[in-house]
């Protein structure tokens, strides 16, 4: 049995067929496409289709359980209802459409199921399968780019609705220092703090820590992510002890620039828990989405699919 795993990014759509008894990418049909996130409705779900039709087509269409979509909130994920607009700054002309059944009619064959799971949940289950995670009874997942994505996975099922864990598993908007984590847990906070620092511009966090090794102040502003970061965190996984935090995103790649300060929180208020950086990154999302068509796991996690 095989399944096309979707994910959709603020400028581009990743997609790939999945072979489900071995949890395995046929990378003969991965394609990744540029999307015009201001683009009208049509063009929008017009490129969508081009890619996931391109992955079906590598395939028996026959042994097709379905298309999963690992996608960006704000959406209806139990409906397939888009709610983007204004301040998401992406995608605001699919605001109030039903992406399932705009974009049945545009795939190769009739009637394949259409599932959809939020983007960084996605990538917190995939992980919990078949990466870093795999083995851990409870997981912390989160995606550190252009703004916080997290998840919390207990026995490979995401919780989204219980007293120890944020509404829908998300942190982002969640109150930290004078605003809110996703202002402190971003690439635009290390813009920011680059140009406090220095007076100068940059364009991303892979040229802020090329500068690291040159510049202690530069190098401050990693620290300070790292602390800033485990002191976020320390509430929850009090709550939820988890096994393992695992972590992807841009961000990522400079871990090695945070990870000491961000150890030194979690020892000095005794969590117990390994830190990793996922191996999979992008492909964690496209093996999570894909598992909404896991008989087991569908169960158990569509009657808690967030409504927002």
């Amino acid at each position: 049995m095989f399944a096309i795993g979707v994910d959709i990014g603020g400028s581009h759509i990743l997609s790939a067929a999945i072979d489900m008894t071995e949890g395995k990418i046929l990378e003969e049909t991965r394609i990744n496409l540029k999307v015009d996130n201001k683009g009208t409705k049509d063009a929008i779900l017009d490129t969508w289709s081009k890619a996931v039709n391109f992955s079906i087509g590598k395939l028996d269409s026959d042994k097709l359980a379905g298309v999963g979509f690992a996608m960006p909130g704000p959406f209806n994920y139990r409906t397939g209802i888009a709610l983007f607009k204004g301040g998401n700054d992406k995608y605001e002309h699919l605001y109030g459409i039903n992406i399932a059944k705009e974009f049945s009619p545009r795939l190769v064959k009739a009637g394949i199921p259409i599932r959809f799971l939020n983007d960084a949940t996605s990538f917190g289950v995939g992980d919990a399968f078949y990466g870093k995670a795999k083995g851990f009874e409870r997981s912390v997942a989160i995606t550190l780019g252009t703004g916080l994505g997290s998840a919390f996975i207990e026995r490979g099922v995401p919780v989204v609705s219980r007293d120890d864990v944020p509404d829908n598993g998300c942190l982002w908007y969640l109150p930290f220092g004078d605003g809110i984590a996703d202002d402190y847990f971003s690439t635009r906070w290390f813009i920011k703090e680059f140009k406090e620092v220095t007076g100068l511009d940059a364009k991303g966090v892979k040229e802020i820590a090329e500068r690291a090794g040159l510049h202690i102040e530069v190098g401050d502003i990693f620290a300070r992510f790292g602390q800033n970061l485990g002191e976020f965190l320390i509430p929850w996984l009090n709550k939820f002890p988890a096994d393992i935090l695992v972590m992807g995103g841009n961000i990522t790649k400079a871990f090695h620039l945070y990870s000491g300060t961000l150890s030194e929180v979690f020892i000095r208020h005794n969590i117990r828990l390994e830190l990793a950086v996922s191996e999979l990154m992008e492909d964690a999302a496209l093996l999570g989405s894909a598992q909404l068509f896991d008989h087991s796991f569908w169960a158990n996690a569509k009657k808690d699919l967030p409504t927002n």
